[in-house]
């Protein structure tokens, strides 16, 4: 990459974006597209302070103002917040200001408007600006004394400048869209850009009958009044007559600002207006003097950005993966962009109908998102975004890995590689059999298993049972030793006392989950009384449909797979459903379950098993028969949807206090 010409280039995107943003307010790339961008040019011109000019938008905030308005210099530089994405960046903030770990800190919502100054001399409105460029913005006096919350005269006849943000409520947008939607004008995007729109318009009426309001958030010169600290900041404007948002809060360390966010990550989608984060602010006035400014943002403040739940990135190449069942899957290559909290380059399309149906091509720009919160996926292209250098979807017909014709399954639309010996299949038959829901071999992950299959020293599912007697190859492998081995054999043997479900699941039969194989496991009792049961019989039990029949019946008919089951016979693999003692609660028993967002005290899977074993079942989606739904952090769509329908919602921590008589 050409270091130089990438930084042209993403000074011109970012130029454009503000432009769009804070003088048309109307933006083509999303807020994540556009902090990517900036994350991008910050850590090149870092690595490569050689290129950085001072014409970059790294040094400079928002945009110049309009014309339309008279300008307004602003006594005090208006800046903005740098960011941070996630704990690790939180943490380096803290460890890097908090030198005697001992500061407070206040944690507000980060309201998602526009930032307004507000000057009054003896109590009176004499002035509203915009942010503008930080040290030059936009009269908009007459247009914010039509706001209803922005207070005309103060309650102490006193000179001073506040500092806030104009937004729209939800539900003042919708109604303002379903206004323009029946007289033919454009929609607005969202809150932001319409309480934008709104205020910088030259026709205060129209500023008017939008319904906005406005919360303050900043005193600039609090040392002039008094007040040591931010938060007693926040109480002498609110009783000066200031509408201040009352879920600011006062904490001790960096332990309450995680607990903050962890809690309006979660109880976001239950305000009346939008926010996109939390503000993060040194509490004592003097540290944050001390602390001083760099050329755009306070070092004392910072803004914690949510995770996206849908984001737009490139789609840079399709290539194709075979699973254990020879299953051919089209997987996207993506430009790295963050999803829901982590990084995302690769994203399943799931077969070929699927990206034919959604029209993908290759360079398309295309929206992703976390399926179930967990799995990536491409969700559509964005067509108005394509240039003419988008290259069309084309199935291949022979397997990658071995070059088999591929065969397809006309009901599910999916393509197959029929080799039962390639190295693909035997590979990834070997990744499911040892991963976490199966036979749970921790050491044994997806690299290692690579490793070992090309050392010719693991070709088969058995054949992990026989790598004790490889101890030396092994610990001659790069990045092995011995006490790498140890925990990897101790691990192997330690799976050999799992339950029958596990080892059922573990096998990869077509079609047959986890959730199947507890009931198969449960019904059967052991391997050998499933093994003689016939397809017509399997079909009577609930939830085994005759396709899963079909194939648990054909998988041990398979000379193959009943060599494999007596090779684990003959290391003393378990073959019998263990019994969890399961223990009926009447506040899970009979109900079915929805777990959402990331839990941080209990693993999802450990969850699941809980409240199986209590009674409850455990469902992937939302609908009238679901009894609770259990939301972590970054809850999604589900949490919306169970709002919708008036269903139960315990967070994570009713939860645990359900269970916390149980064994964890």
């Amino acid at each position: 990459m050409n270091i130089e010409k990438r930084i042209i280039e993403l000074k011109k995107i970012i130029n454009k974006a503000n432009v769009e943003y804070y003088l048309q307010d109307n933006p083509s790339l999303t807020d994540q597209e556009y902090d990517r961008y900036v994350q991008e040019l910050i850590s090149l011109e870092d690595r490569y302070p050689q290129y950085k000019t001072s014409d970059s938008p790294t040094t400079k905030v928002g945009s110049k103002v309009l014309d339309k308005f008279d300008k307004v210099t602003h006594k005090i530089p208006m800046l903005s917040l740098g960011n941070v994405f996630n704990e690790e960046e939180i943490r380096a903030f803290d460890d890097r200001i908090n030198f005697d770990n001992n500061l407070e800190y206040v944690c507000e919502l980060k309201i998602d408007g526009l930032g307004v100054a507000l000057t009054y001399e003896n109590g009176i409105l004499v002035k509203g600006a915009t942010r503008g460029d930080g040290t030059v913005g936009e009269d908009i006096t007459n247009n914010v004394r039509t706001i209803k919350s922005i207070p005309l005269i103060l309650n102490k006849p006193i000179d001073i400048e506040v500092r806030g943000e104009i937004y729209m409520s939800k539900k003042s947008f919708n109604e303002l869209n379903e206004k323009r939607a029946k007289t033919g004008e454009p929609l607005f995007q969202n809150p932001r850009n319409a309480a934008a729109g709104s205020v910088r318009n030259l026709d205060a009426k129209i500023t008017e009958s939008r319904n906005l309001d406005c919360f303050i958030y900043h005193l600039p010169n609090p040392l002039d009044y008094g007040i040591k600290t931010h938060y007693e900041a926040l109480t002498f404007m609110k009783e000066l007559g200031f509408n201040t948002n009352n879920e600011a809060r006062l904490v001790k360390n960096i332990d309450g600002i995680l607990k903050f966010i962890n809690e309006w990550t979660q109880r976001r989608p239950s305000l009346a207006y939008e926010i996109d984060g939390i503000v993060i602010k040194v509490n004592d006035i003097a540290t944050q003097n001390k602390l001083g400014y760099t050329v755009k943002v306070p070092r004392w403040a910072t803004a914690y950005k949510f995770p996206a739940q849908e984001v737009i990135t490139r789609l840079i190449d399709i290539i194709f993966t075979v699973g254990r069942t020879g299953k051919i899957t089209p997987n996207a290559i993506l430009e790295p962009v963050r999803v829901a909290g982590s990084t995302i380059s690769r994203a399943t399309l799931h077969n070929e109908d699927n990206v034919i149906s959604k029209n993908i091509k290759i360079n398309d720009m295309v929206v992703i998102r976390k399926a179930g919160d967990v799995i990536p996926e491409v969700v559509r292209p964005v067509i108005e975004r394509r240039t003419g250098l988008e290259k069309d979807f084309v199935m291949i017909s022979n397997c990658p890995i071995c070059g088999s014709r591929l065969e397809k399954d006309m009901i599910k639309a999916d393509y197959f590689c029929p080799n039962d010996n390639c190295d693909a299949r035997s590979m990834e038959s070997i990744i499911h059999f040892a991963s976490r829901d199966a036979m749970n071999i921790e050491g044994l992950g997806e690299n290692i298993i690579e490793d070992l299959y090309n050392a010719k020293l693991l070709k088969n599912i058995s054949d992990i049972y026989h790598l004790e007697n490889y101890k030396e190859d092994i610990i001659a492998m790069e990045g092995y030793g011995n006490k790498t081995f140890e925990n990897l054999i101790a691990s192997i043997n330690k799976s050999k006392d799992n339950s029958l479900e596990r080892l059922l699941f573990g096998l990869g039969i077509r079609q047959v989950g986890l959730k199947t194989a507890k009931i198969l496991s449960r019904v059967y009792k052991n391997l050998d009384n499933l093994m003689i049961a016939p397809a017509h019989e399997l079909e009577e039990i609930k939830d085994i449909g005759p396709i899963i029949a079909l194939n648990i019946e054909n998988y041990f008919k398979n000379e193959n797979n009943l060599y494999l089951i007596d090779r684990l016979k003959e290391v003393n693999v378990n073959m019998e459903y263990i019994n969890t003692n399961i223990r009926i609660d009447e506040d899970f028993a009979n109900k079915t379950f929805v777990l959402t967002g990331t839990l941080n005290m209990i693993t999802r899977d450990k969850a699941s098993e809980l409240i199986e074993n209590l009674g409850g079942k455990v469902s992937n989606s939302v609908s009238n028969k679901t009894s609770v739904v259990i939301v972590g952090e970054n809850p999604g769509s589900k949490y919306d949807k169970a709002k919708k329908l008036e269903i139960p919602i315990w967070d994570e921590e009713y939860f645990m206090d359900k269970i916390k008589d149980y064994n964890i």
